[in-house]
């Protein structure tokens, strides 16, 4: 039988049995039902959020073959690839930007498979360009996709704008001065600097792995990740509901919780996520600053915690030149870009062509100063 193709506007429109088998055990964890589930019915990703469900899945024999994560979006926030220079040139010859389309985990800006399962990824592609000249939409933005849907997206006239951040590698470590001595003397200095300043203000750290997590971890986190956003002037991307829902399906998606702990009592947090290969750092917060808390609770606790668990790659996010002097490493990140009409496509061709030059000149850079020394750099 032919494939047939269908736009959704919520995930649970979909078996989570059907869900699953399209679903690799080397997959990242937010590709997984539940986090995507998560999001949607914490109302995190809505409408009234800017990100409006609109995924595209392909059916096989009254079989779920394929899962295309798809989201109209109303402003460009959360993604993490930013392209508000282009929605301003747009708006300003009397078109509209928005709607425009995204593919990527919302407030992820971590690479995944995009096209989810076995079906085809031109046939899906193809589907998606025709609803956009349908609903007269004007750009379609895949983010963060894996390398083998980005051949086929070039193939399909996308355009490929390049990003960078910078992730830790675990170069066979068996403790955390192996790790530093991968440094030049006066990084490694400043670290075991940062790292004595914590431990002398009598903090301590507790790390509560997915299946030990309970609804009061949660609770304690959420007052320090929403706190961190108060400070800022902002309100955060995710509510108290998604952290509760989540906990449902923390045996699929294994967050791992780092709390710093100060005279029995909690006093910041940091949330990552993992799979077999890779620990993914995602939100942070705490009650109080504290000089170097930050490195310690986001960076060092998890540089142990994969060094001790052999895990090979920890990601923390995106962007810090901060970094660098901790032992992360910049690598190239790559977001595809379907731009509907001729001139605009033309405009953005050409901007992310001199972008890309300039990202090549500033990663030259980070290579020249970092603090690693040669033979342990990537």
């Amino acid at each position: 039988m032919t494939q047939n193709f269908k736009f959704i506007e919520e995930i649970n429109s979909i078996q989570k049995t059907d869900f699953d088998k399209l679903v690799n055990v080397s997959d990242s964890p937010f590709i997984n039902y539940g986090y995507l589930f998560s999001l949607e019915n914490s109302h995190c990703v809505s409408r009234d959020t800017g990100w409006q469900p609109n995924h595209l899945i392909s059916i096989d024999n009254k079989a779920l073959k394929g899962f295309l994560p798809i989201y109209l979006k109303y402003n460009s926030q959360g993604e993490f690839v930013f392209d508000h220079s282009w929605s301003y040139a747009l708006n300003r010859t009397g078109r509209n930007y928005f709607p425009k389309l995204v593919t990527a985990i919302p407030f992820t800006p971590c690479e995944t498979r995009k096209i989810i399962g076995n079906a085809d990824n031109k046939e899906m592609l193809s589907q998606v360009i025709n609803y956009m000249s349908k609903k007269n939409i004007e750009t379609w933005h895949v983010l963060f996709p894996d390398r083998n849907l980005s051949k086929d997206l070039l193939k399909s006239n996308f355009i490929e704008r390049m990003g960078y951040k910078f992730v830790w590698k675990n170069k066979n470590y068996n403790h955390f001065d192996d790790y530093l001595n991968i440094f030049k003397s006066r990084q490694r200095k400043n670290i075991k600097k940062e790292r004595k300043k914590i431990a002398e203000m009598n903090i301590s750290f507790e790390v509560i792995e997915s299946k030990n997590i309970k609804q009061k971890d949660w609770e304690d986190f959420y007052l320090f990740y929403k706190n961190t956003y108060s400070q800022r002037l902002q309100r955060p991307y995710l509510n108290e509901a998604f952290f509760k829902q989540i906990d449902l399906y923390k045996r699929e998606v294994s967050p791992v919780i780092f709390f710093a702990v100060h005279e029995r009592n909690r006093i910041a947090g940091s949330l990552c996520f993992r799979n077999d290969t890779t620990l993914y750092g995602r939100h942070w917060g705490g009650a109080f600053n504290i000089d170097s808390l930050h490195f310690e609770c986001c960076y060092y606790q998890g540089i142990e915690y994969c060094i001790n668990n052999k895990i090979k790659c920890f990601d923390p996010g995106v962007q810090g030149e901060h970094k660098i002097r901790r032992g992360f490493e910049p690598i190239r990140t790559h977001s595809y870009h379907y731009i509907k009409e001729k001139d605009f496509n033309k405009a953005v061709f050409d901007f992310c062509k001199n972008e890309k030059q300039e990202i090549e000149k500033y990663l030259s850079a980070c290579k020249r100063y970092t603090p690693i020394k040669k033979e342990y750099r990537i």
